[in-house]
This record gives C-alpha cells, sequence and structure tokens, in this order.
C-alpha cells in the first residue's frame, strides 16, 4: 500500500500522538511540513461523536478513537492508520461497514 501525504488528521489525534511520542514539537512540525492536515471539527460533528461514545461505552474509547470512527464515515475511500488494531477491529463505521485500517508490523 502507497501512502500519500498529507495524511488526514485531528487534533484529539495529535494530542495523543504528543503525549506518547513525548513530544508536541514533533507533532507539530509534522502539521508544519504538510505531513499531517487537520481535517476535522469536533463541534460540527458533535452529536455523532456522542452517538458512538454511546455505542462503544463498554470499549472506553478516547476522543481521538472516536473522531477516527468518523472520519472515516465523512472519508470512506481513506484508511485508517492506528496502533489501536484491537479496538479498530471491532469499531464500525456507518453502524456495520468494518473500518479499513493500517497496522505497524508487531
Amino acid at each position: 500500500m502507497q501512502i500519500s501525504t498529507p495524511l488526514l488528521t485531528c487534533e484529539a489525534v495529535l494530542a495523543e500522538s504528543a503525549f506518547h511520542l513525548g513530544s508536541s514539537a514533533v507533532v507539530l512540525a509534522l502539521v508544519e511540513d504538510e505531513m499531517l492536515q487537520l481535517a476535522f471539527d469536533c463541534s460540527k460533528n458533535l452529536p455523532q461523536l456522542q452517538d458512538l461514545a454511546r455505542r462503544y461505552e463498554d470499549r472506553k474509547p478516547d476522543l481521538a478513537d472516536l473522531c477516527l470512527i468518523r472520519m472515516s464515515e465523512l472519508n470512506p475511500r481513506h484508511v485508517v492508520i492506528t496502533v489501536d488494531e484491537s479496538d479498530f477491529r471491532v469499531y464500525r463505521r456507518n453502524k456495520r461497514e468494518t473500518i479499513p485500517t493500517l497496522c505497524p508490523p508487531k
């Protein structure tokens, strides 16, 4: 699979990535270099995010996961790149569609 840039993302994913990498500067540099593009507005998708939060309440999804599920609904031709393979095997877009994912090798 070939990946083309920019990769679409949201603020919640940037925050989670900065936390895990231990560096906001690295994440912000990816945005500045246009490797990542902010392409989601939580406020415009609030009802859908709330519905997803209720649907997957038993899995305790974080906001980044909910945003990625919703972004997958809005951009169905895009693949979700995630390290959270176990949850994204369960999550569904549009209530029943498998979300195509790309996960790093273990």
